[in-house]
């Protein structure tokens, strides 16, 4: 049955941003950026987000404003990296979600599709809206560690580059979308420590063009705790601290991946160039619509507390259906309408 869960709030990404007086650093620039990525479970829920009568996350504090840029208003083609080894159930699960994205009405509410539709309230200067259309247009499993296994931020999108101008996937500058996924036997720059996800466009002198992206890492042996809570907590929470949720399909890692996913393509659809849908003054440090709902998953969340939320028969937890009769949990959205965080599953 559903029941509020009492959990630390954490802070997940913020997309990395290059300071530079340039569009695009020179090809011999590393990317030295300012980060707060996915997740903080030590830091505390900003307090301009407290609970209103109705809308969790509500507030007159927040100033999100539109800033000119794109939005992913054409069909949205999500091209898919595996990078390293994966399990055929792993990589099964995560295309399902993708999938349900755009599903037919027929998946049970509240459903994935429903938690997109908050995505796709927001516009850009013509008035259009982020597309319903989100299709799996490619993959390409990079099974030999093209770039190592050791990644840095640019190297990520020296990947991207290797997939497209090999032939693997298609350079899509029109309606493409790219998602890299890495095992959990990569590291990447900052992964645990500061980010669990990151999205941003690649530079035309590593890539050719100037293409969306999104990297998840999978935590799920390097900082489960981190990364894929509230399926794991901290050791310092110890016996006096929150109870780690049970994941919706059995994995902690990759459970706690699709909420991640989720964040960063809702982000990527409304700041792909990051000059879209952002607040704050600061275009390196923008909090994006994803950011502004950390933590909560339900009714009643706010404070550390994630919300009310649904659980099966034995006692996994998730707030979302999707095909096939997937179940998964994903973070809400700040809803545009209602000036508050938003999803499907709201009892108020």
């Amino acid at each position: 049955m559903a029941g509020a869960q009492f959990f630390f709030f954490l802070v997940l990404s913020l997309p990395y941003i290059v300071h530079s007086a340039s569009p695009y650093p020179a090809p011999s620039q590393t990317l030295n950026v300012r980060t707060t990525h996915h997740n903080h479970p030590h830091r505390p829920p900003p307090s301009a987000f407290s609970t209103s009568d109705k809308f969790e996350g509500s507030s007159d504090l927040v100033h999100l404003r539109y800033h000119m840029g794109p939005v992913l208003s054409s069909p949205i083609n999500v091209y898919l990296i595996w990078y390293g080894k994966w399990a055929p159930t792993h990589q099964s699960l995560i295309r399902d979600f993708l999938l349900s994205i755009s599903s037919a009405p027929s998946t049970a509410s509240p459903s994935v599709a429903e938690w997109w539709a908050t995505v796709t309230l927001y516009t850009d200067q013509t008035g259009a809206n982020i597309s319903r259309s989100v299709l799996l247009a490619g993959e390409f499993s990079d099974a030999s560690y093209s770039s190592g296994r050791s990644l840095t931020r640019l190297s990520i999108q020296h990947v991207i580059a290797a997939a497209t101008r090999r032939g693997h996937l298609p350079i899509d500058h029109r309606n493409g979308a790219y998602l890299v996924l890495t095992s959990p036997d990569v590291t990447v720059q900052d992964f645990c420590r500061a980010v669990c996800g990151f999205h941003y466009f690649t530079f035309p002198s590593v890539a050719g063009y100037t293409l969306p992206y999104a990297w998840v890492g999978n935590s799920g042996k390097q900082c489960p705790e981190v990364c894929a809570y509230p399926f794991a907590v901290p050791t310092y929470m110890g016996g006096a601290g929150p109870r780690p949720l049970a994941p919706p399909n059995g994995d902690v890692g990759v459970d706690g991946m699709i909420s991640v996913i989720g964040h960063e393509l809702a982000e990527l659809a409304s700041n792909p160039l990051v000059n879209a849908w952002y607040a704050g003054e600061d275009p390196t440090a923008p909090t994006e619509i994803a950011d502004l709902c950390e933590g909560l998953y339900g009714s009643g969340g706010g404070g550390g507390y994630i919300g009310q939320v649904m659980s099966d028969g034995v006692g996994r937890k998730y707030n979302l259906n999707g095909m096939k009769g997937r179940r998964f949990l994903v973070q809400w959205i700040w809803s545009p309408v209602l000036k508050a965080c938003a999803g499907p599953n709201a009892i108020d």
